[in-house]
């Protein structure tokens, strides 16, 4: 049995640990010290309340949005608590996938844990009651503007909280009183400002970015060994990852890529044969460039991401310490809607230089025959792999268009700038998939080039990674039916222990 992992308010949590946390079986609980900065803001509210009965806090005894100058009479702000959560689920379109549903529970506990909410230590504890059963929401991906917080994603996370909507347990879609009377657990009371802590906030696309962000670090490890592949399987040069270059134009992305190009090369024999061309075309001799500056622009995103898996992103904000509350805008998705673009396209571009690759790999160019198969004509070989990867390409390039440069005025022009962060993360996800099967497509033709260049043979390290995909996908003597090796080649490069 995992050990349990304590949410501390004092301990910053990274995107390392968040992922681990997700691959576990640990238990997630509030530590000692959450529990009492949870508890001492929550008692401090309902103390002020008391003292100032009179005077409006926004959201607690006023309505919300454009109805923020509308008072609430003591005796109704529990149910404009319940009124909000209800009048807010209005997400469409498709499911969040359930790893996502996850990890906004994990994200939602996170950020109430600091005690700048007001919530009950028994609210937050129910968020961890349903990541830790694997009781997960049914939570729809259409419905936020990405800046009063990510409002109706996280309505139809939080309504099972008070036995309303819908979740997904055990495989099984149940309404989520039902799912809730399984452990005995009651519906919960909402006090003052519990429902609007619990829909204002980032945490749906703060979890779509920190996903991405898990899978771009295996993308970003794949696509240098990939294109390693490929760069020997076109019989180019080593001179272009060469330390000299690079010292001249030293960004951190670009170094570290010549140096894994260096390492994967080292002692191939396929690089002491003597080369018949001065120079490689662009997507060979510019990886480090490319994907260099990719790993830059990542880099920068999760300096942004931890940074929001560290925060209190709910208002209005309590500070008991200094007896305020403060009404303002933490719930804005802007750094993540920024982010979110950014991650999609330096991703993108692993998946445009990748699909160049290819398209050099079938082009029967130095010694490899027209799209990688023995007899061409009879067979197609790889030909159509690569319009796949074309297509995705192109789609690509659609996806990102950013959403961060959009906004649409709402209620009644109270929220009269809004991030769209939340269309950024559903269109960043798909890119990141789309990349996955890009090189996906890649590994297939360089290993397969790769054949055509028996006896000689490449680094140890290289011939490694192709023995372990050959497990997955075999050699293309002769036409087959393709579309079961594409996926199998996308999930490799998902799955892969890359290096």
């Amino acid at each position: 049995m995992a050990q349990d992992f304590a949410l501390t308010p004092s301990t910053r949590l990274n995107l390392t640990t968040i992922g681990e946390l997700l691959h576990s079986k640990a238990r997630v609980v509030l530590s000692e010290e959450a529990r009492q900065r949870v508890a001492a803001c929550h008692r401090y509210l309902h103390d002020r309340l008391e003292r100032t009965p009179d005077a409006a806090i926004y959201g607690i005894n006023t309505g919300f949005g454009a109805l923020c100058n509308q008072a609430i009479p003591a005796g109704q702000r529990q149910q404009l608590q319940v009124n909000l959560m209800m009048s807010h689920a209005c997400g469409t379109g498709e499911e969040v996938p359930a790893e996502l549903v996850r990890l906004m529970l994990l994200l939602k506990a996170q950020s109430l844990s600091y005690g700048h909410s007001g919530v009950q230590v028994s609210t937050v504890q129910r968020l961890l009651d349903f990541y830790n059963r694997g009781m997960l929401p049914v939570v729809y991906q259409q419905g936020s503007l990405g800046a009063s917080g990510d409002l109706a994603p996280l309505a139809h996370l939080c309504l099972p909280l008070l036995g309303l909507g819908e979740v997904n347990y055990e495989s099984y879609r149940l309404a989520a009183s039902d799912a809730m009377s399984l452990f005995s657990w009651p519906p919960l009371t909402l006090e003052a400002k519990e429902g609007l802590a619990l829909l204002n906030g980032t945490q749906f696309m703060l979890a779509y970015a920190v996903h991405c962000l898990l899978r771009t670090r295996r993308l970003l490890a794949a696509a240098d060994v990939i294109g390693a592949l490929s760069l020997e399987a076109f019989d180019g040069r080593s001179e272009p990852f060469d330390e000299r270059l690079h010292r001249i134009r030293p960004h951190a992305g670009q170094l570290t890529v010549a140096r894994r190009v260096r390492e994967l090369l080292a002692g191939s024999p396929l690089q002491q044969q003597a080369k018949t061309v001065v120079q490689d075309p662009y997507s060979f001799r510019c990886m480090p460039q490319v994907h260099g500056a990719s790993r830059d622009a990542l880099a920068y995103v999760e300096q942004v991401v931890e940074t929001e898996c560290n925060a209190v992103t709910d208002n209005p904000n309590l500070f008991p310490e200094d007896d305020a509350i403060l009404s303002g805008g933490n719930f804005h998705g802007q750094p993540l809607a920024l982010a979110l673009d950014m991650l999609a396209i330096a991703t993108a571009e692993l998946g445009s230089i990748s699909q160049q690759r290819t398209t050099q790999l079938i082009s029967g160019q130095r010694g490899l025959p027209p799209f990688l198969v023995a007899e061409p004509g009879l067979n197609s070989g790889l030909m159509i792999p690569q319009y796949t990867a074309a297509g995705i390409v192109s789609q690509n390039k659609q996806l990102c268009t950013p959403a961060s440069v959009d906004s649409l005025v709402s209620s009644n022009g109270q929220e009269d700038h809004v991030s769209m962060g939340a269309n950024a993360a559903t269109k960043a996800r798909r890119v990141v998939e789309n990349v996955e099967q890009l090189l996906g497509i890649e590994l297939l033709n360089a290993t397969q080039a790769l054949a055509f260049r028996q006896p000689a043979r490449t680094s140890a390290a290289l011939e490694q990674v192709m023995a372990h995909f050959r497990e997955k996908v075999p050699f293309v003597s002769q036409d087959r039916v393709l579309y079961p090796d594409l996926h199998a080649a996308a999930a490799f490069v998902r799955t892969y222990a890359w290096q």
